[in-house]
């Protein structure tokens, strides 16, 4: 949602970084294009002024001008406002704002917001996350009696997040749920209780009444407005309208995966003094992710986001299976299965696009293959094309002849050019290994770059973060465990 804004940003830094020494006017002239960018951006017009007076009393300073990079030293200060102004001055380091669980059992969750902003699904999607990934034992209560069958979607939701949900009361009131809800989750040891509250179409003191009953009957640790950032400048005005009547502890922003400017993020925490905590990426219930303001800060400024893409990849990528993988592979045995499973790892970790805006330095090569037509719809191409094949012609791709190939395409629904694609590019990558093998192997290559322990060179299950699989198209290798040092040391700044 940030590219148009990322890359008049990078545009302009661009003009200062070819610069050998820069004036004060250089940089108001800077500040200047910065500003029309944010307020392009659907920004909030005193955010916007804030920001750039923020970075321009901090940018014409002496040691700034005076520097042997100024042009860096700009950008590094426009980076550091961004996180603050995302709220990073509060979390420490940009980290993510943490879910107040230190109350007595259950810490009761309440999401509140509009109707249509995507609550009942990131109530799930919530529950599902503290449960996969921290461990908490949830309940999700929908209070919802206005919106037909909304009570109903998110039973379905909880099956589908294997999350408990209250049984339907039908003509329970929302203030009677609440209390069902709160007796269930006691009598459960439940950890955590998502309260699904109702929504209207604008902000009225019938969904305020019925809210802040709600709230004296559940006393929740956290309640959560959920805002759609596709409506942009209005989402802020309704955060701030919440923020006057409920008292706010953080925002969900769903559909940050959309093609939104990015403006209602960015002025979120400036205008409601509330972090946000949650930023939804798609339609799935996983596609949540917790917000760091300066992970977001380096995706807008074209630097990447190496730490979550490493994160990604311990979640998704089996380390035993990658091993396996990495020793085939070091043998000469790699074929068109461990191609496809290679192909299926990319898929899970977000798809070309995802990856390409995690990985620093890529913002070009992004656009090139949004001009070149390449989405994820290729990589299911190249795995329809794959399981097209037999057994033995997936073992051993020199089985392949001519009418072999055309067999391929017509089951695939592709071309016999697509099918030779594929073929080309596991003998590209099976060259590649011979040629690593030839060094000593990816330990061998790993000291030609500077002896690599890295991060999670340590002892197995020591907690480091298993590193990108060797031989991912697209992506630096690593042996399982290890990272590149470039991106080790990437890291160890973060």
């Amino acid at each position: 949602m940030f590219d148009t804004l990322s890359d008049r940003l990078n545009s302009v830094f661009d003009g200062l970084r070819g610069r050998g020494a820069l004036s004060e006017n250089d940089v108001r002239d800077a500040m200047r294009e910065v500003r029309i960018a944010l307020l392009e951006a659907d920004v909030a017009l005193p955010v916007a002024r804030d920001f750039i007076s923020r970075v321009t009393e901090k940018a014409v300073g002496q040691q700034v001008l005076k520097s042997v990079t100024p042009g860096q030293q700009v950008v590094k200060i426009v980076n550091d406002e961004l996180v603050a102004m995302l709220g990073g001055e509060d979390e420490g380091a940009g980290d993510a704002a943490p879910l107040n669980f230190d109350v007595k059992p259950p810490a009761v969750v309440m999401m509140v917001g509009l109707q249509g902003s995507g609550k009942t699904t990131s109530t799930a999607k919530i529950a599902k996350l503290l449960k996969d990934k921290e461990g908490k034992k949830a309940l999700m209560a929908s209070l919802d009696v206005n919106r037909p069958a909304a009570q109903e979607q998110l039973a379905i939701l909880g099956e589908q997040a294997e999350v408990a949900t209250l049984p339907i009361v039908a003509g329970q009131q929302p203030v009677d749920i609440a209390r069902r809800a709160m007796e269930s989750a006691r009598l459960q040891n439940v950890d955590v209780l998502l309260l699904d509250t109702a929504g209207r179409l604008h902000v009225d003191e019938a969904l305020m009444a019925e809210m802040k009953a709600v709230a004296g009957v559940a006393n929740p640790a956290e309640v959560l407005l959920v805002v759609d950032s596709l409506t942009g400048q209005d989402a802020v005005n309704v955060a701030q309208n919440f923020s006057d009547e409920v008292p706010l502890t953080g925002v969900v922003l769903t559909r940050m995966d959309g093609d939104a400017r990015g403006g209602a993020a960015l002025s979120m925490r400036a205008v409601t003094g509330k972090p946000i905590k949650f930023a939804g990426t798609g339609e799935k219930l996983d596609a949540i992710e917790r917000f760091h303001p300066s992970r977001m800060a380096d995706r807008i400024l074209g630097m990447g986001d190496v730490v979550s893409l490493v994160e990604k990849a311990a979640e998704t990528i089996d380390a035993e299976e990658s091993e396996k993988l990495a020793e085939r592979m070091m043998k000469g045995k790699f074929d068109l299965n461990d191609l496809r499973k290679q192909l299926s790892q990319m898929q899970k970790m977000g798809g070309l696009g995802a990856l390409a805006g995690m990985m620093p330095g890529m913002k070009k090569a992004k656009a090139a293959m949004a001009n070149a037509n390449m989405d994820d719809k290729v990589l299911i191409h190249m795995d329809a094309i794959i399981g097209s094949m037999t057994k033995k012609e997936r073992a051993n791709p020199n089985l392949l002849n001519a009418k072999r190939k055309k067999r391929v395409a017509a089951g695939s629904g592709t071309s016999v050019q697509e099918v030779n694609k594929i073929l080309k590019m596991h003998q590209e990558m099976g060259r590649a290994m011979k040629q690593i093998k030839k060094m000593g192997g990816l330990k061998g290559l790993a000291a030609m770059f500077g002896g690599g322990g890295g991060m999670g060179g340590g002892a197995p299950g020591a907690g480091a973060p298993t590193g990108l699989p060797g031989g991912m198209p697209g992506l630096p290798g690593a042996a399982p465990g290890q990272l590149p040092p470039d991106l080790d040391n990437f890291l160890k700044k973060k």
